[in-house]
């Protein structure tokens, strides 16, 4: 290949944008190499973040753009979280993502458990860890309530995988009629045991889901676990907001990042008519989004469908994956990993050197 026809393919892919990293495919350094031979050429594109759902979208903006015959071959490398306090037990897990909301009662364990499973379809290697110790529903939702981890020797466990989803929570270890009478300091030491007795095998992201509030589980979490960001649900009800802006403001205290934010019950559509209405109330998620310097990452509807769907253990982006629904969550899953990467390149590898000079 010559080098006007290596220009020539560059300056082509310098025209087409990628929507979540919002740079050009150069720009962003995903073009990791390209060859041609007479008519055919051969691109070769790596992305920091799983994106199964817009290769096909790429595929054809790439053709049109260079025109002839083009192969592309895509592949994804997700870099891990530079936690300066990674558990070596945990070494497995590349970025820690809590979702968390202010209140309960928002949606915030349904959205944890699509937004897993639309990151796996977008080809990402994804756990779940149910943090909520009192009122833990991962298992249910992934259709596994009641079956046991198996243990590895007298300390360690193997998660419970469903939906090719790894998976960990205290329902799996209890018997689903037993309430969790445990004071604070009990609950937090049950929640590290789970983190770190867990072997998690080989995962891109680790979705927590958070119990509601801003208690003891927050902090160890935060404290403990090298988190690298947090996705906070709210519905656009004015109380939900309020606690959600407490939420935000707590992980803004322990240095997590928020990176952003998830409307749910955003609008209502009628099964019969389809008239849509805003019951809860309107532009509640974008008011905190621009409040706090974050992002709205998308607006879910209050659908039957997805409760009835997550009830029966077989969630909306598995049970009707070309929804609108599951397209959101799909949509969400690649913005939550694209900002993970971007910020990634942004931090810091270690810590700065400091030194201490006389005058």
């Amino acid at each position: 290949m010559t080098a006007p026809e290596q220009a020539q393919v560059e300056a082509a892919l310098q025209q087409i944008q990628d929507p979540y990293l919002k740079q050009d495919l150069v720009a962003a350094d995903i073009v990791k190499a390209v060859s041609v031979d007479g008519d055919k050429r051969q691109i070769s594109l790596e992305f920091p973040y799983p994106c199964a759902g817009i290769q096909a979208d790429l595929t054809a903006q790439i053709q049109a753009a260079l025109g002839g015959d083009v192969e592309i071959e895509f592949s994804t490398n997700v870099q891990p979280h530079a936690g300066q306090n990674q558990l070596p037990n945990m070494a497995s897990v590349k970025n820690i993502v809590a979702v968390a909301s202010g209140k309960g009662g928002v949606g915030k364990s349904t959205t944890t458990v699509n937004l897993a499973l639309a990151m796996a379809a977008e080809g990402a290697k994804v756990g779940i860890m149910d943090a909520d110790i009192y009122g833990p529903s991962q298992g249910l939702m992934l259709g596994v309530e009641g079956q046991r981890p198996q243990p590895v020797g007298d300390k360690h466990m193997k998660p419970v995988v469903s939906h090719g989803i790894q998976s960990m929570s205290m329902s799996y270890l209890i018997d689903e009629n037993t309430p969790m009478v445990w004071r604070g300091p009990m609950v937090a030491g049950a929640l590290q045991q789970l983190m770190t007795q867990t072997l998690w095998d080989d995962l891109d992201y680790l979705f927590v889901d958070m119990p509601p509030g801003t208690g003891d589980v927050q902090l160890t979490l935060s404290q403990k676990v090298p988190v690298a960001g947090a996705v906070v649900v709210t519905t656009p009800q004015d109380i939900a907001l309020l606690d959600a802006k407490k939420g935000v403001e707590m992980f803004r205290k322990v240095d997590i990042p928020v990176l952003g934010v998830v409307e749910n019950m955003s609008t209502h559509i009628c099964s019969n008519c389809g008239h849509t209405e805003h019951i809860f109330g309107e532009g509640g998620g974008e008011r905190i989004s621009e409040q706090y310097d974050t992002e709205l990452l998308g607006n879910l509807p209050l659908s039957l469908s997805i409760r009835k769907q997550v009830d029966a253990g077989n969630p909306t982006v598995l049970s009707d994956p070309d929804s609108a629904e599951a397209q959101i969550y799909r949509d969400i899953a690649r913005k939550v990993a694209a900002i993970l990467a971007i910020r990634g390149k942004a931090a810091p590898a270690a810590f700065p050197n400091i030194s201490i000079e006389e005058d």
